[in-house]
């Protein structure tokens, strides 16, 4: 098995750094947010778009998580250990 086939097998990868972002939409338009989360350090990139409420929510859980992981086919963050 090659390796660039091994890496297209891998379906689950750590998150190794996760970049909040903000997006101008134009005048009296709302902006976006996003979270581009970095996987087995620079590996592979994921971009996730949430609300502003979820958000919120989703960066308290990634900082008291212990690991992140991101399902690369089923597009799911995996928290570990929550403290």
């Amino acid at each position: 098995m090659s390796e660039q086939h091994t890496e297209q097998t891998i379906k689950v990868r750590q998150v190794t750094d996760v970049h909040a972002n903000w997006s101008n939409q134009g005048d009296l338009q709302n902006g976006k947010f996003s979270y581009q989360l970095i996987l087995d350090n620079g590996v592979q990139e994921a971009l996730i778009m949430p609300t502003p409420d979820d958000g919120k929510l989703l960066r308290d859980l990634i900082q008291d998580a212990d690991t992140l992981y991101w399902d690369t086919e089923k597009e799911i963050l995996i928290f570990g250990k929550i403290d």
